[in-house]
């Protein structure tokens, strides 16, 4: 009876990359436990950024402000820092706080690389070699569209924030009252900080794109027909993403939209071609 049952497709010899991967083959339990060892590289690797971070919070507390003394230089002249415009605090811990949250900025920033490496090493044993090899230049993307990112938040946005902000202040008339800017720094590290991730995240879409296009999951013609829905997904993550003004979303959203296309129009452009048929 044995002799009648057909070979199946299993019983082919498998591939060396089908060897590997059947190799990595482990139970669900398994996969979560190496799931949860990935994580504590994560968290490790967040928290020595962090205390590294914390031990010079005021340097890059500094940093963080000077997109804000850009502005007031830009707006009122020097003297206006040396007069003592500067940010307030209100709360007995306020400082603390945002001592903290300057860390985590940075503890994040600098556990990115290995926060990325783990990833990869956490889906790496699933992919084929030519699979691997594809993702490797994504994954070198990644810091580089974050920083790319980053970059415009710190050097482009926020100081056309603050500036806009610092404009709206009102002299006094005949009969007036003044309104004077006076930004908590709670609220001024929470905006640029935020400003800098959200950028540095939604600037990861292009590689979004490419691997889905890579996987066959979307092609680059979906992308382009499917346009004015991405627009208008764009810009309601940006305001979500950035804080609650006119200026920053839009800020986020068109450099959003421009990378949409770019990245739609290489995915399009690494489409397979259909094969020609003789006539």
């Amino acid at each position: 009876m044995n002799d009648l049952v057909p070979h199946t497709q299993a019983d082919a010899p498998l591939t060396p990359d089908e060897a590997a991967i059947e190799a990595t083959r482990a139970p669900l339990l398994e996969h979560l436990i190496e799931l949860r060892d990935r994580l504590i590289w994560c968290v490790g690797a967040i928290a020595i950024g962090f205390m590294i971070c914390f031990s010079v919070w005021h340097l890059i507390l500094q940093g963080l402000l000077i997109p804000y003394e850009t502005a007031v230089m830009k707006v009122k002249g020097a003297q206006a820092l040396k007069s003592g415009m500067g940010l307030i605090f209100t709360a007995p811990l306020e400082t603390f706080l945002t001592q903290i949250k300057v860390a985590m900025f940075g503890g994040l920033c600098i556990a990115f690389p290995m926060i990325s490496f783990q990833l990869y090493r956490f889906v790496a044993p699933g992919l084929y070699s030519h699979e691997k090899r594809a993702f490797t230049p994504f994954l070198l993307m990644a810091p580089v569209l974050f920083c790319m990112g980053g970059a415009m938040a710190y050097f482009v946005v926020m100081p056309f924030v603050m500036e806009f902000s610092l404009r709206q202040e009102l002299t006094p008339g005949i009969g007036a009252v003044s309104v004077v800017y006076q930004g908590k720094i709670s609220e001024y590290v929470g905006t640029i900080t935020t400003l800098i991730l959200g950028f540095g995240a939604c600037f990861q879409l292009p590689i979004v794109q490419l691997l889905l296009g890579r996987a066959g999951i979307v092609d680059g013609q979906t992308w382009l027909d499917n346009g004015r829905y991405a627009i208008f997904g764009i810009f309601v993550v940006a305001a979500i993403v950035t804080p609650p003004d006119v200026i920053s979303q839009i800020s986020l959203a068109i450099p959003l939209i421009i990378l949409y296309y770019v990245g739609a129009l290489l995915v399009k452009m690494g489409d397979p071609k259909p094969a020609e048929t003789d006539n």
